[in-house]
């Protein structure tokens, strides 16, 4: 076999059991949710690596924790071997792992995970192409580890194993170590490009933000609809009724706990439901960790999106130095006093670009992951998304209009609940932390409910 067949590219994984894959994310994207995320990201490593194999050719093999051969081989196919991985720390199993390879004839091997959303092919390739003038490669992870390790045969049999003995794996220190130890081992070693790996729920808009060329599925969504829900069966039906049979979409419906009857209606309607702890910028981010279209399109429960909203996203989305769009305000019930409502916010949303999130916010997952997606607060996390948004591009207003619930309005009384907000906004401006916000629009809500 020609030495260019005997490079060999490991990957290690796990099946997605629910509750026992990518288990740190579970607290923000509920066990289903986290486990279709360990699903989505090691079909996502796979098609790179097959990406690769066009090119370069190589032996795949995935080293895998939980299920069994029979299950991987039905969820990912037979053109790759599937061993398990073998016990013990990370360390241990990584050098397991590339010592096999080297045993069965492999002349340079690479390893990776599968929670590096910037890998590549062409990453992939420059490793293997710096394993030919020098020993090791290595991939610096943004937290102080590395994401890929390769090696030359004869080095590693002969050095390897001192690489990973006596590492506090997890440490912000994993790869200047395993660096010194190559230095005194007399062996050399590059790097390459450094990359964030996905471990917590802060490193979800690395993961967000990936490019969606090389998703497993042959017929990718353009645009992802992502609705956050709790006990909104009086709203949810008919909000998605109104975007049914568009094939260009998926429905993605995050829930926070609903108590009456909105995941059945949901489910029923068509879309992919999860369940994530009650916090709309919470559930909206993991629905964005989630979706497979490259527009994100961030809808509240109680709002119905024109009919032909789908080309009004694409051409917005379309447009040079436009950073996210939304659509104009209309309020779905009669009154002059709404309809000054709506005014306000249609000139708000034009000449000042900060459309509020019941105007159906979009833009590119690119574009959400690099903006951090919303931030981990209990208000305001639409117009601080806006905010950086408009750091980087137009918010341009898309020509028609929604048709929000008129609720929150007359809950509260139209002008009381349009002076409420607007002091919420100049308080969050002046610095008035936001978890002190929500606690004073909850009173002042509850309030107004008692009366």
């Amino acid at each position: 076999m020609p030495a260019s067949k005997r490079d060999r590219l490991i990957i290690f994984s796990r099946y997605p059991l629910t509750g026992k894959a990518k288990t740190r994310m579970i607290p923000v994207m509920g066990a289903k949710g986290a486990a279709e995320l360990q699903r989505r990201m090691t079909e996502y490593t796979l098609a790179t690596a097959f990406e690769l194999k066009k090119h370069h050719p190589l032996e795949i093999e995935i080293h895998f924790e939980g299920g069994d051969h029979e299950r991987m081989r039905q969820w990912l196919g037979s053109e790759v071997r599937y061993r398990r991985q073998s016990p013990g720390d990370i360390g241990q199993r990584m050098r397991l792992a590339l010592a096999g390879a080297f045993a069965e004839g492999a002349s340079r091997a690479v390893l990776i995970g599968t929670d590096i959303p910037g890998i590549t092919a062409d990453l992939l390739m420059r490793a293997y192409a710096l394993l030919k003038r020098c020993d090791f490669v290595f991939g610096p992870a943004a937290d102080g580890g590395y994401y890929l390790i390769g090696a030359g045969s004869r080095p590693f049999l002969d050095n390897g194993d001192r690489l990973f003995d006596g590492v506090r794996w997890g440490s912000h220190e994993v790869l200047e170590k395993t660096l010194g130890k190559v230095g005194s081992t007399g062996t050399t070693a590059e790097l390459i490009d450094s990359l964030t790996d996905v471990d917590r729920p802060s490193d979800l808009p690395a993961w967000i933000g990936r490019a969606r060329s090389t998703d497993s599925a042959s017929s990718q969504p353009r645009i992802s609809v992502i609705i956050p829900t709790l006990n909104e069966a009086g709203h949810i039906g008919d909000t998605l009724a109104a975007i049914s049979g568009n094939n260009e979409l998926e429905t993605l419906v995050i829930d926070g706990g609903s108590t009456d009857g909105t995941v059945q209606i949901a489910r029923e309607s068509g879309a992919s439901v999860y369940q994530a702890p009650p916090s709309k910028a919470g559930q909206m981010n993991a629905g964005a960790a989630l979706a497979r279209g490259g527009i994100l399109l961030f809808l509240h429960a109680d709002t119905r999106l024109p009919q032909d909203f789908a080309a009004q996203v694409r051409q917005v989305a379309d447009q040079a130095g436009a950073a996210a769009g939304a659509f104009r305000l209309g309020i779905g019930a009669a009154g002059p006093r709404l309809r000054f409502i709506e005014t306000v916010a249609n000139l708000r949303s034009r000449y000042l670009q900060m459309p509020y999130g019941d105007q159906a916010i979009f833009m590119t997952a690119e574009t959400f992951g690099a903006a951090g997606g919303f931030p981990n607060q209990p208000i305001m996390e639409d117009f601080e998304l806006i905010r950086r948004l408009r750091r980087r591009g137009k918010i341009v207003l898309a020509p028609s209009t929604v048709s929000t619930s008129p609720r929150r309005w007359l809950n509260m009384g139209i002008i009381r609940t349009w002076l409420t907000n607007q002091l919420i906004v100049g308080a969050y401006l002046a610095g008035i932390p936001p978890a002190r916000l929500a606690h004073w629009y909850r009173r002042e809500k509850g309030k107004h409910l008692r009366q």
